[in-house]
C-alpha cells in the first residue's frame, strides 16, 4: 500500500479528462493536479520553454512527495517526457504511447489519423511510436491550433467549434482513415463536434481514441505491479497558475461537480512555480 497522492499537470483544463478517468477507475486514489492556466496553450511554444515549463510543474509536485505522475498534455508527452524522467524518483507516465498502442490496436484499415497542437505535430512521436507497433501503418496528421482556445473558453457547442472542426479535418477527406487519435486532452471536451465533421468527412463512422483510458490503464498496472494502490480515503487538491472563473466553470463541466474550495494558486516567479 501507498497512500501518497498522484501528481497530475497539464497547460490547463484539458487535464482534467484524464483526472476524471483517474478518478472514475482509481477511486480510492488522492490527486494533485497542476494547470498552468496562466501560460496555456503550450502548443505554438518552442521546444525549449515547453521543457522549462514543463519541468516547474513537475518539480512542483515531486516535492510534495507524489507517488507517481501523469503528464496529462500531449505536447509536454511528445516533447519532454524523457526530460521529466530522468529528474524523476517515481514513475511517470505519458499520454501518447499508451494512446497509440490503443490506436493500433483498433484500426482496421491501417489508416490512423492524429490531430494535436503544432509541437504534438511536429514532433513526429506519433508515427513513430505505430512504425514501431505496427509497421506499414499510415498515420496521417493534422494540426488544429484554434481547439485549445475554444475548449479552454468553454465554447464547444459554439458555432466556431464546429466551423474550425470542418476547417481542419476536412485534410482527411479520401484518405480511408478508420480512427482518429484526439492527440490533445483538451479535445475529448470538443468530441462531438470533432466525430460529426470527421465522419461527414471521410464518409463513415470514424473511431476517436481519447489519452484519457489508455493512459490510466497503464497507470493502473503499474501501481498494482508495484503494490502501491492506496485504500483511500481519496482527497484531491487542484493548482493552477491562474485561478479564473474559466477553470471552475470547467473543472464543474468536466467533473460533474464545484471544486472551488480545492483549488488553489500556484505563484509565477523567476525561479519556476511556488505556493502563494
Amino acid at each position: 500500500m501507498d497512500h501518497r497522492p498522484i501528481g497530475v499537470f497539464d497547460s490547463g483544463v484539458g487535464g482534467l479528462t484524464v483526472a476524471r478517468e483517474l478518478f472514475r477507475r482509481l477511486p480510492q486514489e488522492s490527486v494533485l493536479y497542476v494547470g498552468d492556466t496562466a501560460r496555456v496553450p503550450y502548443g505554438p511554444r518552442g521546444a525549449e520553454i515547453i521543457h522549462r515549463f514543463a519541468l516547474e510543474l513537475a518539480e512542483f509536485l515531486l516535492a510534495r512527495n507524489v507517488k507517481a505522475l501523469v503528464i496529462a498534455c500531449n505536447t509536454v508527452s511528445a516533447t519532454a517526457a524523457d526530460a521529466i524522467r530522468l529528474r524523476s524518483p517515481v514513475p511517470v507516465y505519458d499520454v501518447v504511447a499508451p494512446t497509440v498502442r490503443a490506436a493500433v490496436q483498433a484500426t482496421s484499415t491501417g489508416v490512423i489519423g492524429v490531430i494535436g497542437t503544432v509541437s504534438t505535430v511536429q514532433s513526429g512521436i506519433y508515427e513513430t511510436l505505430a512504425a514501431q507497433l505496427q509497421p506499414g501503418v499510415r498515420v496521417l496528421v493534422q494540426p488544429c491550433p484554434l481547439f485549445v482556445p475554444i475548449a479552454e473558453e468553454n465554447l464547444a457547442r459554439h458555432a466556431v467549434a464546429r466551423l474550425m472542426a470542418d476547417e481542419y479535418l476536412g485534410v482527411f477527406a479520401g484518405s480511408g482513415l478508420d480512427t482518429l487519435i484526439l492527440g490533445c486532452t483538451h479535445y475529448p471536451l470538443l468530441r462531438s463536434v470533432i466525430g460529426e465533421a470527421v465522419d461527414a468527412v471521410v464518409g463513415h463512422p470514424v473511431r476517436l481514441v481519447d489519452s484519457a483510458a489508455p493512459t490510466i490503464a497503464a497507470l493502473e498496472a503499474g501501481l498494482t505491479a508495484a503494490d502501491a494502490r492506496s485504500s483511500g480515503p481519496a482527497r484531491h487538491r487542484f493548482f493552477v497558475t491562474d485561478a479564473s472563473y474559466k477553470f471552475m466553470q470547467v473543472a464543474q463541466t468536466i467533473l460533474d461537480r464545484d471544486v472551488s474550495t480545492e483549488v488553489a494558486p500556484l505563484r509565477l516567479s523567476a525561479g519556476g512555480v511556488g505556493w502563494g
